[in-house]
């Protein structure tokens, strides 16, 4: 792949940092350079890659000299989408279990969808939702979602796993069926689709001394024991620890009116931020999983909270976290995501990683 279009790490990134805190000349300079080697529609384009990276960037700017580069965006994306959306209703229908790749919010339909949300292509959008309820539909007694690789791709897990994380597993799903059902952006078995996921992450939310939190995937050995194979709160990361599962979870109970939920959820969450040891297991300031994903989870998370969670001393431990000798200057891992994270929540610069 061609680093240039990458939202992860590449120019396209950098772009989105320049088009938040207004630096015009700047984005134009990145997108020059996102694009120089061309825009990918392969299938192995995504919302970090290729069209639906730049069409992320650029939709809704009414900067000169834009408009031809955000619609043709806009089309790859979609017609990417079209032809994922094909593939995976296929394997459905033959009832094979899908990689995390094919629904993710990295690679995956999710994010996809999050592009969609974000130009407004409110039809296919539905398709995609359309999709991701058919993915909650049970396969052979095991969730539709489990996938029959490893949580890591290239290590193989006996049997497979249910990948929980935002960033790889099913809670991206949630979150967009959530985010778009508050909306107004509805297909049919929504709201059941929503109460499906949630039943399963509650099925496997453990309370301990340091709190309650989810595993960040179970496999079937866990399915046999009956528990998860942590004994405590996996790192307090965005892309598979609470700051999104939690996040997720909360959105879906605001869209099911379901206020128990989110106020278990903020608890759990409010929980977790007040714990040295949970604390202490950020060691970088990126979003994917250092401070800056802590702290633009936790602004998210705090907005729509029903009783307050003080976060000032997560924007302390964000600007105070000493930035790595080598840290790269991407979204993810770097510095545009770092100082996206401390420029707050004035726009939906988030709405790619799923807060809002």
């Amino acid at each position: 792949m061609t680093a240039g279009q990458s939202l992860a790490d590449g120019a396209a990134g950098i772009a989105l940092l320049h088009r938040e805190t207004g630096a015009w000349a700047a984005m134009y300079a990145a997108l020059e350079q996102a694009v120089a080697a061309g825009v990918s529609i392969a299938d192995s384009a995504s919302l970090y890659h290729g069209a639906p990276a730049l069409a992320f960037v650029l939709a809704g700017s009414d900067q000169p000299g834009l408009a031809r580069a955000t619609a043709a965006a806009a089309a790859g994306t979609a017609t990417l989408t079209r032809r994922r959306l094909g593939v995976a209703h296929r394997r459905i229908d033959q009832r094979q279990r899908p990689p995390y790749a094919e629904y993710d919010l990295i690679r995956g339909l999710t994010g996809l969808g999050v592009a969609l949300r974000r130009v407004g292509d409110l039809d296919l959008l539905r398709d995609v939702l359309t999709y991701l309820v058919r993915l909650t539909d049970p396969i052979n007694g095991l969730p539709g979602w489990w996938c029959p690789h490893g949580p890591h791709r290239n290590q193989p897990v006996l049997g497979g796993h249910s990948n929980h994380g935002v960033a790889h597993g099913i809670a991206g799903p949630l979150a967009l069926l959530a985010l778009t059902l508050i909306d107004g952006v509805t297909v049919d078995g929504h709201a059941e689709a929503i109460t499906r996921v949630c039943q399963w992450l509650d099925t496997w939310q453990s309370q301990t001394s340091e709190g309650s939190w989810w595993p960040e995937f179970v496999t079937l050995d866990d399915l046999d024991r009956g528990e998860p194979r942590l004994s405590r709160p996996p790192r307090l990361s965005w892309c598979y620890g609470a700051p999104g599962i939690a996040r997720a979870q909360q959105l879906a109970g605001r869209a099911l009116g379901d206020t128990t939920r989110q106020r278990s959820t903020e608890t759990a969450f409010a929980a977790s931020i007040t714990d040295p040891a949970q604390l202490g297991s950020l060691v970088d300031r990126g979003l994917c999983h250092g401070t800056a994903g802590l702290l633009a989870a936790a602004r998210r998370i705090a907005a729509d909270a029903l009783t307050p969670i003080p976060i000032e001393p997560l924007a302390r431990l964000h600007q105070h976290t000493t930035p790595a000798a080598t840290e790269p200057t991407g979204f993810l891992d770097g510095t545009a995501g770092a100082h996206l994270a401390i420029a707050g929540t004035t726009t939906c610069w988030d709405a790619c990683l799923l807060l809002c």
